[in-house]
């Protein structure tokens, strides 16, 4: 049980702060995101020891980062919303004022388009692993990028498809 608890302590270092980004993406909150980054992990601890270690434990422990926001937006009801504010993020940003745009227009989503695109386009994934990690089919993970997209470009406005021309800048 030792050489379990090793191993889940480095990959829980190792793949930390990955799922602390995925998670602050997918939240827009700093501390929402360390909590659902914890719940994660003990999440995926449980497993690690239960059954022993995971086959893909970086594949289970987004697909359990998901589901797990997912969750946390059900139980939260439709009437709350991330703050207006972003927390101070230690460097500088070649385009703060586009990602906060860009941050906003994602908090406007519901949370399983919010996901998908987080998946496919922020975590690079394919069709198939952002329908393995929600349970969605491959169609429906089109479909929702396709109107997720759509609706992100009326949000950004005309611009969006040149963010060099963007007034954001």
């Amino acid at each position: 049980m030792a050489g379990d608890a090793e191993g889940f302590m480095d990959f829980a270092s190792a793949c930390g702060g990955r799922l602390f980004r995925t998670a602050w993406l997918l939240t827009g909150d700093w501390h929402l995101a360390e909590d659902l980054v914890q719940e994660t992990l003990g999440k995926v601890y449980r497993a690690w020891t239960k059954r022993s270690r995971p086959d893909d434990p970086a594949a289970y422990a987004r697909t359990t980062l998901v589901r797990t926001f997912i969750t946390h937006r059900r139980r939260r009801g439709s009437g709350e919303r991330p703050t207006d504010s972003v927390p101070e993020l230690p460097g500088r940003e070649p385009d703060v004022a586009l990602r906060v745009t860009l941050l906003d227009a994602l908090a406007q989503l519901d949370a399983k388009d919010r996901a998908v695109l987080v998946l496919r386009y922020w975590e690079d994934r394919t069709v198939e692993e952002t329908a393995a990690a929600l349970g969605l089919s491959a169609g429906a993970v089109r479909s929702r990028c396709f109107r997720a997209l759509h609706r992100l470009r009326a949000v950004l406005g005309t611009d969006a498809d040149d963010p060099t021309r963007s007034g954001v800048a």
